[in-house]
């Protein structure tokens, strides 16, 4: 364990296959279900996989920020609530999201109402009589999903952005919203701004008062999910404080072991990260409609592979202590959420491609890595220098 930058003792040489190892099978197991999933003909069977791996590619590149920010909240919890949100929470993300999510806007948005069963035959079996169809359903449903996801991103973004921060990266940006944010509610009031601009300008006339009500919903989400995990964290005292910090001297930092989060306070974040994961995934999942309309090819590609993929990615970047080691990272990724809160909002009036938001994200977490290894660089330097 010397030398890694881990603070967990089941860190090893070969930890890595453990926590990626799960993806790995599941994504073989995936890619055989929609093997078997696509017919008896080899063009269909190969078909299927092809759209199951294309999906699951394109979750991955659309929730690397999702990642970066999960990582920064699942380090404060116990190793019991990083398993929970790898095993319980992939249930919840490949069955809830990618599944029931879409399912339940059908039900939400036909008269009469169409229940699952139904939903998923019309998905299978689109109609020839010039109804609607599943993806067209999903579709027109657009302007809903993303004012409530662009709205709670939008929070969890202006939160970050207006905070005080000891470290800044974009500095002639941050520094002036972080004197921004002394204004008591100041992100509550920046994004109900910004929501009421978005119906105004940017929805359809017919579409704004559904906007408004599920923007608003959005931000009442964050809040309440927020508040409530911030209701129930419970402050370690200032031995185990002192403790963490001495550990950070050595090259660990972060909440200590006996600091990290248990019981209310765990199950709590592990509802926001959920909540999180959910708005992450609006975008990914809306966009899987550009590929396929399958219902079954989405949950294998964007469940199984993408999403089971994500939860290694964040449990690697916990373990290894990715976040301490390249300071900026965290900083991307509240503005890459930023940027896809931006691009879901102005989406609702103006389609923007799925590679655009996709790459758009990738591009300013790897602008921050870069910076921080230069900022790794030259603080190694500087220690070269005194020592």
């Amino acid at each position: 364990m010397s030398g890694s930058g881990c603070r967990f003792p089941a860190c090893d040489n070969d930890f890595v296959i453990r926590i990626f190892g799960l993806s790995v099978v599941v994504s073989v197991a995936a890619v055989i279900a929609a093997y078997f999933y696509g017919g008896t003909s080899p063009l269909g069977a190969a078909q299927a996989v092809l759209l199951v791996l294309i999906l699951g590619v394109l979750e991955i590149s659309l929730s690397f920020d999702n990642a970066v920010i999960n990582a920064s909240i699942l380090r404060r919890m116990s190793l019991f609530w990083q398993r929970m949100f790898l095993t319980v929470g992939i249930v919840i993300a490949v069955f809830g999201m990618r599944l029931v999510f879409p399912l339940l806007i059908v039900w939400a948005t036909t008269n009469p109402r169409l229940g699952p069963v139904e939903a998923i035959r019309l998905a299978l079996n689109p109609p020839t009589d010039g109804s609607k169809t599943y993806e067209e359903i999903i579709t027109a449903a657009h302007p809903q999903i993303a004012a409530f996801g662009g709205m709670f991103l939008l929070m969890l973004f202006l939160d970050f952005a207006l905070s005080q921060k000891e470290r800044t990266w974009i500095s002639w940006i941050e520094k002036p919203l972080a004197r921004a944010g002394r204004l008591d509610q100041a992100s509550t009031i920046f994004a109900l701004i910004v929501l009421v601009a978005t119906a105004q300008f940017l929805a359809q006339p017919a579409d704004r008062h559904v906007v408004l009500i599920a923007g608003v919903l959005g931000l009442l989400t964050y809040l309440v999910v927020n508040g409530l995990s911030n209701y129930f964290h419970l402050d370690p005292p200032e031995d185990e404080l002192d403790d963490g910090e001495s550990s950070g001297a050595s090259g660990s930092s972060g909440p200590s072991a006996a600091a990290l989060a248990t019981g209310k306070a765990a199950f709590m974040l592990f509802l926001y990260l959920e909540v999180l994961d959910a708005s992450f995934s609006f975008d990914g999942v809306i966009g899987a409609f550009a590929i396929t309309a399958d219902p079954i090819i989405i949950a294998l590609g964007l469940g199984l592979i993408g999403a089971m993929f994500v939860r290694s990615l964040t449990v690697y970047m916990v373990r290894r202590g990715t976040l301490d080691q390249y300071v900026y990272l965290e900083h991307g990724a509240h503005w890459a959420i930023g940027a896809l809160a931006a691009m879901l909002l102005v989406s609702i009036g103006h389609h923007i491609p799925e590679v655009v938001t996709g790459l758009t994200g990738v591009v300013i977490i790897f602008a921050s890595f870069v910076w921080s290894v230069r900022f790794r660089k030259k603080d190694a330097a500087l220690e070269a220098v005194e020592g």
